[in-house]
């Protein structure tokens, strides 16, 4: 699965920062990024092109070209043809199959999901570790356990690894809180980073997922991702950088109060908190309902997302909102639904053109996007 193709520092702009006010090593290791990422996406770039194309000299490019072929980073791929007279230029790209990179993904309540793969993202190897009820420090064990099995089917040396998470995770890789698993101020970056002795990012599992649609889906520079599932959670991104917030905790929406109707109250406390209608179980537990009607069930479902969507984009002016979770469930009548009470609750000539899909990215969503932070954290690249 390849990356949509963008200019360098077109999809995160926080890669194009001045090296002008840096110290030697900082300037070397920026124009380093600065190479890598132009060849990410330029996909076979000679010298002379990243020299004009990144505003470097030959003489700078030359040198860090130079290195990275010796680490096995980049690759020479031959002359490109030209009817210009003088020596051909020798065309260059990263080493896409030469390292891999790990994902791991702990989202779901049956097991955690761990991918091994290329540069691209394409899954070269594949593993889950069932874990149900578990949780607290048996849960830390399983993710040490995947990673482990995943290190050793790794066929190539390994860049880093990368983690989605549920619950609130801050910018250390620290799971402040992980109810579901059992987690409180759980040093999980710490953790694995030990086992592995590799570099470890961990993000939320939502913010994971937004920077994998951006990454390797068709995901816009301003667009929010909700993902639906066991309970609804969402990843914010403004301007290609993903919003964390001053807490951490940016994108908890599942227990905005959608409605001022009376329902089951929420494990929160509340009542109407939209996980309440739009959660994978409930919707199940609704359409379990002897005189339950599916459509009537679905388009409630994404009413009450659609209402809760409306202020988030109306405040942020978001491009677009994408949707994650079982199609079953969120294709047709949930995603009309949402899409229509949406338009119906912004400034049509400010917001009218919003857009509401799925991802096309299914299951693998938030794997590819812990392959993205550690893209991202080790080489410069996305």
């Amino acid at each position: 699965m390849s990356p949509s193709a963008a200019s360098p520092a077109a999809r995160w702009p926080g890669n194009g920062a001045t090296a002008q006010r840096l110290g030697p090593s900082e300037a070397r290791s920026h124009h380093r990024r600065l190479v890598l990422q132009a060849l990410y996406r330029g996909r076979g770039l000679s010298r002379a092109d990243l020299s004009r194309e990144l505003g470097l000299s030959r003489v700078t490019i030359s040198d860090v070209v130079g290195d990275l072929i010796e680490e096995g980073l980049v690759l020479e791929l031959g002359t490109r043809a030209s009817s210009r007279p003088g020596k051909p230029a020798t065309m260059l790209d990263i080493n896409r199959e030469g390292r891999n990179v790990i994902g791991l993904d702990l989202s779901s309540s049956h097991a955690f999901v761990g991918v091994v793969t290329d540069l691209d993202g394409a899954v070269v190897e594949r593993a889950e570790l069932g874990i149900s009820e578990v949780q607290g420090e048996e849960a830390v064990v399983a993710v040490e356990t995947l990673l482990t099995e995943l290190v050793a089917l790794a066929p190539l040396p390994v860049v880093g690894v990368g983690v989605g998470s549920p619950g609130i995770v801050d910018d250390q890789g620290v799971v402040l809180s992980a109810p579901n698993l059992g987690w409180q101020d759980v040093p999980l970056q710490a953790r694995l980073a030990e086992v592995c002795g590799l570099p470890v990012a961990v993000a939320n599992d939502a913010n994971a997922a937004a920077v994998g649609e951006l990454s390797f889906g068709e995901g816009q520079l301003d667009m929010m991702l909700v993902r639906i599932g066991r309970g609804v959670g969402s990843g914010l991104i403004i301007d290609g950088r993903i919003v964390s917030g001053a807490r951490h905790s940016a994108g908890e929406i599942g227990h905005v109060v959608s409605g001022t109707d009376v329902s089951e109250p929420c494990v929160c406390g509340n009542n109407g908190c939209l996980e309440r209608w739009l959660a994978i179980p409930r919707i199940d537990a609704h359409l379990a309902e002897p005189s339950a009607d599916r459509d009537a069930v679905l388009t409630e479902a994404g009413r009450r997302l659609g209402m809760v969507l409306a202020p988030i984009v109306s405040a942020l002016n978001l491009t677009e909102v994408v949707l994650a979770g079982p199609a079953s469930h969120i294709s047709g009548p949930l995603l009309a639904s949402a899409q229509s009470t949406l338009r119906d609750r912004v400034l049509a000539d400010a917001h009218g053109d919003v857009q509401l899909r799925m991802t096309e990215l299914g299951h693998d969503l938030i794997v590819l996007g812990a392959v993205v932070l550690v893209l991202r954290g080790q080489l410069g690249v996305s």
